[in-house]
């Protein structure tokens, strides 16, 4: 998939979600299955086996039942800032169902989009920017170029190249003194 197809956004967190604790973002769930139809075995089984946990578990996820003949299961999760989800659920074992139901638990209900960059400052560093410059004297602002000072070089040990040379005037004056 193209980057042009999935909308771009900078990151960001569900505001106001409780100072101090958390407040879950799914808000009701909706179990949508055939009681007949093979296709919606799954969704049955987990409706005998850990429905009832997961209700225990989560007392603020409101969970609707809703048998359907001769439809296919699915499961809708609505979010507390109204985005809606449906999930179709077809031939999928009760385990698969569980984890599903588990990822819509845990989401925050905010669109998937492309990340932008993965920060984001409301408050820029009062610093500034960093430059070339930063912690250059200011007096290379009014120095015109080329200057001599500016434009020597530093030499703090001996090169390959003038030890080499050093070695053959050595050579070269102890040859001449012989």
């Amino acid at each position: 998939m193209s980057s042009t197809s999935i909308p771009s956004t900078f990151l960001k967190n569900v505001l106001q979600n409780g100072i101090g604790r958390h407040i879950c973002q799914l808000q009701r769930i909706t179990l949508c299955f055939c009681k007949s139809h093979a296709d919606s075995n799954g969704m049955r089984e987990y409706i005998e086996h850990h429905l009832l946990d997961f209700t225990r578990e989560n007392p603020g996820i409101v969970v609707y039942l809703k048998p359907r003949r001769h439809r296919t299961a699915r499961l809708q999760a609505e979010y507390l800032n109204g985005y809606y989800e449906s999930f179709s659920t077809h031939n999928k074992d009760k385990d698969e169902i569980s984890k599903w139901i588990e990822y819509m638990r845990t989401r925050s209900g905010v669109q998937i989009k492309r990340i932008r960059k993965p920060w984001h400052t409301e408050n820029p560093s009062i610093q500034g920017v960093w430059h070339s410059f930063s912690n250059k004297s200011p007096s290379l602002n009014v120095t015109e170029f080329p200057d001599k000072e500016l434009g020597k070089c530093f030499k703090s040990e001996m090169s390959a190249t003038d030890y080499l040379l050093s070695l053959k005037e050595e050579i070269s004056k102890e040859k001449t003194s012989q």
